[in-house]
């Protein structure tokens, strides 16, 4: 007789009735409340949400609005800059990290600290850093060069830079983490070959050790990326989009419309906009993490 083959929706099954509500309430809370914002995009919702559906009129008002513009091409220069330096210092850090130097565990610890504060705490203590009156430009004037001035805070040119400082600072930590971990993965027999054949560690690095580690790299750019998208705390600290609105980005676009205009609809829309651009980075990456899944069970 032949044997009954258990059914595998049964197994696991604690596991899975114990994910319930968690699923539950990921898609109420959020798959529903998302595509409830879409739907309310194209209204005219205003204190309140109403069923006046107005078709893309509110997307036209958003990308015919020279705040929103600033804020995307504010957004855009925070990612770029955010990308390049957290990517490029936190491997180095990483690499340095991985030549087991002494007190690793303290330098690491210090490196992560400023991940463990919030981006409220981060702004505001880099708005002190870079108060024109205080700070380093205090510091300077009191060792002699009295004319010394700090203004990147309040140039409408460079105060999205100011910004790009204080997120580099906290989030390089993160970065160096997941690269050791990455680092620490690799065999150590391709160190041992590339010292015996005389490849330079440069070398070793930039064409076997970096391609070899595309699958952290790829979960740390998602990562800092989805980050980019939703940026707002560390905006309000320090500058509060302004001056002007030289530092605005959509985040904060999107919260000043829904709570301090009471223009639901075009927060909503906005807020559309955004989802889309995480949605854009999210896929690509869980269909890789997929098929890389599904080549690692046919090989």
């Amino acid at each position: 007789m032949a044997a009954v083959r258990p059914n595998p929706w049964l197994r696991n099954l604690s596991a899975k009735v114990a994910a319930v509500p968690m699923i539950a309430t990921a898609l109420i809370a959020f798959v529903g409340c998302s595509l409830w914002t879409v739907i309310y995009s194209f209204t005219s919702s205003r204190s309140l949400p109403k069923e006046n559906f107005v078709g893309l009129k509110q997307y036209d008002r958003l990308f015919g609005s020279n705040r929103w513009i600033e804020s995307v091409e504010n957004m855009f220069i925070y990612g770029v800059l955010m990308l390049v330096f957290s990517m490029t210092i936190g491997f180095i850090l990483a690499v340095l990290m991985d030549q087991k130097i002494r007190f690793e565990s303290t330098f690491r610890t210090v490196f992560l600290y400023p991940f463990a504060l919030s981006f409220i705490v981060t702004g505001l203590v880099w708005q002190w850093i870079l108060n024109p009156s205080l700070g380093i430009a205090q510091v300077v004037r009191d060792l002699g060069f009295e004319n010394f001035e700090l203004t990147i805070l309040a140039s409408r040119e460079y105060s999205i830079y100011a910004i790009v400082i204080a997120a580099v600072w906290q989030g390089t930590g993160l970065v160096m983490a997941l690269m050791i971990a990455g680092l620490r993965s690799i065999d150590q027999d391709i160190w041992k070959v590339a010292r015996v054949d005389g490849i330079p560690a440069w070398k070793t690095y930039l064409f076997i050790i970096i391609p070899m580690m595309r699958p952290v790299f790829f979960t740390t750019l998602v990562l800092i990326a989805t980050g980019i998208v939703k940026v707002y705390d560390v905006v309000v600290a320090m500058t509060h989009g302004g001056p002007g609105i030289s530092s605005e980005v959509p985040a904060k676009y999107v919260y000043d419309h829904m709570f301090g205009r009471a223009n639901l609809g075009q927060g909503f829309a906005a807020s559309t906009v955004m989802l889309t651009t995480v949605l854009i980075i999210l896929i690509p990456w869980c269909y890789m993490e997929v098929r890389e899944k599904q080549t690692k069970s046919h090989a």
